[in-house]
């Protein structure tokens, strides 16, 4: 009994950020998820089945696009993206620097090179500029990722890609519910990749998501994401597969995970607006400290606040402040250029340079009481570099 009670102590200090202290990342896990979950563990059918269709046709509306199949993780969506738009060995991705090392990694397992393209220091993003001047005959798609949910310029990045013929893949793994003018992610581009990783808005443990503009990449992304197999055709013996004609990967989703997901999406709305309420209360509590600057944001842009990052004087002397206000703050993500495993790509990037010598994460989701809220306004706001 004592060592069950220790082992819930020291987990619920990991979840909290060390006990008393405000903390990052928290998971969100309703109880009502229990009797459904219950009833299809014991249903004896656990693979990807009748959940997982009902799972995707309710992520349709979110995204605004029906064209959605549910995967294992939102690295497996983008390595699905990768594939389903034809990039290969030796061929270029245009990517950014400025994110986990989950985003960039599918496409050196996919024999292609990465092209780093520099960012916008004031929001964290790929800068649309900068990835023009990069394309070349080689590139097949651009890579770009929502920093902390708030959404990239898809407008122009669409553009370029129509212009050149090639692909925009979006890593939207912390934006989920974002929207860009006016619009919710997941409908802009060829390929959105969403993550339902444990401390993501919404969790399946583990889990993602692919939304494709296409229908038939949505029909080969179905074959793909199981081996290549096609699990609705008739087939005389149902254990035995028909001819496959490419092959595939296991990245699907299975029923115990779309279980979750359903019954998260009945709670991810209020989620997401309080991630928003509180970063509305930080821009404007944050907008004249003379330490501390808040990112730019434009109005067309709604982000979903998986992340609220400053940039702050002395961003590792900001954060040893905070840990003595008992508070969590992060930079979340090291630029993947510096990486070993990335050496073959390193090249100038100038804004990356910048916003990693400032940017740093505190607290905004869901989890924050008024009283956290404040305490984390009042310490950032008495921060002094």
């Amino acid at each position: 009994m004592m060592k069950t009670q220790s082992k819930e102590k020291s987990v619920n200090s990991l979840l909290s950020g060390g006990g008393t202290a405000i903390p990052l990342f928290k998971v969100f896990m309703p109880k009502s998820v229990l009797e459904p979950l219950n009833e299809v563990l014991m249903s004896g059918y656990i693979g990807e089945g009748p959940k997982v269709k009902e799972f995707e046709q309710q992520l349709g509306p979110w995204f605004g696009n029906e064209n959605v199949l549910g995967l294992n993780s939102g690295t497996s969506a983008l390595q699905l993206a990768l594939r389903l738009a034809n990039v290969g060995v030796g061929d270029e991705v245009i990517s950014t620097a400025m994110t986990c090392t989950a985003t960039n990694e599918p496409i050196m397992a996919m024999g292609a090179k990465i092209v780093w393209a520099d960012i916008d220091p004031w929001t964290g993003n790929i800068d649309p500029a900068d990835v023009e001047k990069k394309i070349t005959p080689k590139t097949r798609a651009i890579m770009c990722v929502h920093w902390g949910g708030y959404p990239c310029e898809l407008a122009a990045l669409n553009a370029i890609a129509k212009k050149h013929g090639i692909k925009v893949i979006e890593d939207a793994a912390h934006a989920f519910s974002g929207e860009y003018h006016g619009t919710r992610i997941g409908s802009h581009s060829d390929f959105s990749c969403f993550s339902f990783q444990a401390i993501k808005h919404m969790t399946t443990v583990d889990g993602g998501a692919l939304t494709c503009r296409c229908k038939d990449d949505l029909e080969r992304g179905r074959l793909l994401r199981w081996y290549g197999i096609d699990r609705t055709s008739n087939r005389k013996d149902f254990r035995c597969e028909a001819d496959i004609l490419e092959y595939g990967y296991k990245f699907h989703m299975n029923d115990v995970a779309a279980t979750m997901g359903l019954e998260q999406l009945k709670y991810v709305g209020e989620t997401v607006a309080k991630h928003r309420a509180n970063a509305a209360a930080y821009d404007k509590a944050f907008a004249n400290l003379e330490s501390i600057q808040t990112l730019r944001h434009d109005r067309q842009h709604n982000g979903a606040y998986w992340l609220y990052t400053l940039r702050a004087k002395d961003p590792h002397a900001f954060m040893a402040y905070m840990k003595e206000k008992q508070i969590v703050a992060s930079a979340v993500h090291a630029r993947n250029d510096t990486h070993t495993m990335f050496q073959d790509f390193r090249t100038k990037l100038p804004g990356v340079d910048e916003f990693v010598s400032e940017q740093v994460s505190i607290p905004v989701g869901w989890w924050l009481t008024e009283q956290d809220r404040n305490r984390i306004i009042e310490a950032v706001s008495g921060y002094r570099a």
